[in-house]
């Protein structure tokens, strides 16, 4: 009876450390894959404005074709990161920034910056950053910081293009 309920407990361990272990794996596996992915088409800590998505060329599963995204796959190891989001005059668009577990640590839209760019900066706690911005602290190095934009139609990104592109991201220089 001893021997039955010795495995019977090391079975309900072993299922709680499985379930534990790939609650905490997982997302940090998927971040990390979606960073390697983003970075790719134009590094980290830089903006890149994506082409409207199509089975062709999607760079995250199941994007929505009705959004133009731009991304920043930020690294914030080496000190803080700015994200400058320029919302597009008419058109709804949002700035969401995702940690290294996949979750949300900052979201804004159009109407919340009621139609007026704004700057955010991605930093660690212990991280110094600029006195009187708006820091968004994350408890990992890396994450996603990402733009969409809603379009009426995916053939008007070339009018909305120019406004789009002036939204980005940057590593912020060291104070000296």
């Amino acid at each position: 009876m001893n021997g039955k309920l010795l495995a019977l407990g090391a079975f309900v361990v072993s299922g709680i450390l499985g379930y534990v272990g790939a609650q905490q794996a997982i997302p940090r596996v998927i971040m990390a894959t979606a960073v390697k992915r983003m970075a790719e088409r134009g590094g980290i800590n830089t903006m890149a404005h994506g082409a409207i998505a199509t089975p062709e060329n999607q760079p995250i599963v199941r994007p929505s074709p009705d959004l133009a995204y731009s991304s920043c796959p930020f690294d914030v190891s080496k000190g803080p990161v700015r994200v400058n989001a320029v919302p597009v005059a008419g058109r709804y668009s949002s700035l969401s920034i995702f940690d290294g577990m996949t979750d949300v640590a900052f979201v804004r839209n159009d109407i919340q910056a009621k139609g007026q760019p704004y700057a955010i900066v991605i930093a660690r706690d212990g991280q110094v950053t600029p006195p009187g911005a708006e820091v968004v602290r994350v408890a990992h190095d890396r994450g996603i910081a990402l733009i969409r934009l809603l379009l009426a139609n995916p053939a008007e990104i070339g009018q909305l293009e120019a406004v789009r592109r002036q939204s980005g991201c940057e590593p912020l220089q060291p104070s000296p």
